[in-house]
């Protein structure tokens, strides 16, 4: 429990500082915006600087946007998964204030896509041990609960936003060059995790009453178990069906290798569930 604990901390940490490289090297400089909060609170940085002269620092902005957020995602999403999405932001304010703000190229392609592969590394590495970036996902999670829409809607709602903005209030190829950063880091995200909201694992095990027993302990999902046999040894086994949240993941990680480091466990893709699903 130590080790998944301090390796979740130490990739927070590392993710933190990512996203605050993406910012101060690459995206700052070339006026093109990452993703959600860290996103606006980048543009209201470049409005306070630019029209009205006073410097805010981005990671300050970042800091206050999302104290609101916390409040509602410990209240609404869930302690231990805000707790780490707190750690998330502080560290990744802190880095904002600690490293220089410089252009890493001149070039306004090369910045958007390098930025956005660091960006999308950070978040996806994030999002892999069962935390986020804060801001945003709080917010859509919260929003996607209570109205039973895709997360995907709020993150590109708000996105949408941010590069309209960029548009409006700087040149329009500053919107194209946002929107490029975005789809970057959403295809790092993806590669690196998963953007989807909901995932089915089917695990392949000898121990399925001690696994069910652990998974319940931790979450509230419900379970299938279904009889299985191997086709190569014919030995007999089980198959536990369950549907759970991206932030579950990790946590059903540290289960299966504390449990049956031995199980099989495949992960796909949930489009669509019809029936209870546990959304509080």
């Amino acid at each position: 429990m130590f080790i998944f604990e301090a390796k979740r901390i130490i990739t927070v940490i590392v993710g933190a500082f990512l996203n605050a490289a993406s910012l101060n090297f690459f995206l700052i400089k070339a006026n093109v915006y990452a993703s959600g909060f860290t996103g606006a609170a980048q543009l209201v940085s470049s409005v306070f600087k630019d029209f009205i002269g006073i410097g805010v620092s981005t990671g300050i902005l970042l800091l206050l946007f999302n104290i609101p957020v916390a409040l509602l995602g410990w209240y609404k999403v869930g302690k231990g998964f805000t707790f780490y999405s707190i750690l998330s932001v502080i560290f990744t304010s802190i880095f904002l204030a600690v490293l220089p703000v410089t252009a890493m190229s001149e070039d306004i392609i090369l910045n958007a896509v390098f930025g956005g592969v660091i960006a999308g590394t950070g978040v996806g590495m994030t999002l892999k041990v069962g935390a986020s970036t804060g801001g945003m996902d709080i917010v859509a999670m919260v929003l996607s609960r209570m109205k039973d829409r895709p997360i995907g809607t709020y993150f590109l709602t708000l996105n949408a936003i941010i590069i309209a903005m960029a548009g409006i209030l700087y040149e329009p190829e500053n919107a194209l060059y946002t929107l490029l950063t975005l789809y970057v880091t959403t295809r790092v995200i993806d590669a690196i995790h998963t953007r989807h909201e909901k995932v089915t694992a089917m695990i392949i095990t000898h121990k399925a009453d001690e696994l069910q027993q652990e998974i319940h302990k931790t979450m509230v999902r419900g379970i299938t178990i279904l009889p299985a046999k191997g086709a190569y040894t014919k030995s007999d086994k089980n198959m536990l069906y369950l549907v759970v949240t991206r932030y579950e993941l990790y946590d059903l990680e540290r289960i299966i290798n504390e449990i049956d480091p031995n199980a099989f466990t495949n992960i796909v893709q949930t489009t669509g569930i019809f029936g209870f699903f546990r959304r509080d």
